[in-house]
């Protein structure tokens, strides 16, 4: 697929993350069941091993992680409104969608060109071609029954003020509402910064905001005295050895904050 190939820089990620997610969920042991992404995956023509390596499974657990959060608030807030930003080919929707859930895919206009390629938008999930960046989205969102804002994969890539200005844009348009977010260890941003290269072929856009996890909590309060509640979680676990000393790791307190971490807040009405 010609616009596939031609996506660069943090567009491209959309690619990556698919193939995490559809290959663990093509497995029989798979953590995560995603009909829809496999049916992309299939559908794209692309070397997905050549660029991103072997798929370890992090973006299939951190989905799941996703998932689990929003479908109770999705029970307790039926006729709710999600926000997806930077949306990319994420099949939460697909996974997730209770019949009344009313549902915001937000994205760069060349990454919602290839979405509607494969997922065109619906009276219950629409599409708008804008950074997450740009908050005139935040007018688009009726949250008369509840907001709930996912970010998957998204704010490592702004720098730590542009982060700022967007959480806070959040906080102050949604009281009441939830937001959920990963973020990566300040190591791991660095060594974006000087050059990640997954594969001969594909070397990884740069991180700027990366945060320790015992950083997370006391930075978020400190940027905004709104939020009722601050609790972050490390990835549970991926694929290989690096998965197997996860559980090990995570509560050890000087090297489970340098593991990647889901972060979701709910906010003071």
């Amino acid at each position: 697929m010609s616009e596939a190939a031609q996506l660069a820089g943090v567009p491209q990620t959309m690619l990556w993350t698919l193939h995490n997610r559809a290959t663990e969920a093509l497995r029989p042991d798979g953590w995560l069941r995603d009909p829809e992404a496999v049916r992309l995956y299939r559908s794209i023509a692309y070397d997905y091993e050549a660029h991103f390596r072997r798929a370890d499974g992090s973006h299939a657990m951190r989905s799941l992680m996703f998932d689990e959060a929003l479908r109770p608030w999705l029970a307790a807030h039926p006729g709710g409104t999600v926000v997806e930003l930077g949306c990319g080919l994420e099949t939460q929707f697909q996974r997730c969608d209770d019949g009344r859930v009313n549902w915001l895919c937000v994205d760069l206009p060349e990454s919602i060109a290839v979405r509607e390629r494969f997922l065109p938008p619906s009276p219950r999930c629409r599409h708008l071609a804008l950074s997450a960046l740009d908050t005139r989205w935040i007018a688009e969102v009726d949250a008369a029954r509840g907001v709930f804002v996912s970010a998957q994969g998204l704010f490592m890539y702004f720098d730590e003020a542009e982060v700022r200005r967007l959480f806070c844009a959040i906080v102050d348009a949604f009281p009441g509402g939830e937001l959920m977010f990963d973020v990566i260890p300040r190591w791991f941003s660095r060594k974006t910064m000087q050059g990640l290269d997954l594969t001969p072929h594909y070397r990884a856009p740069r991180m700027p905001w990366g945060i320790n996890r015992d950083e997370i909590a006391p930075l978020l309060r400190g940027w905004s005295p709104r939020l009722a509640s601050v609790r972050e979680e490390p990835y549970r676990r991926v694929r290989g050895f690096a998965g197997a000393l996860m559980p090990v790791v995570a509560p050890l307190p000087w090297l489970g904050r340098l593991l990647p971490t889901i972060v979701q807040v709910r906010i003071a009405g």
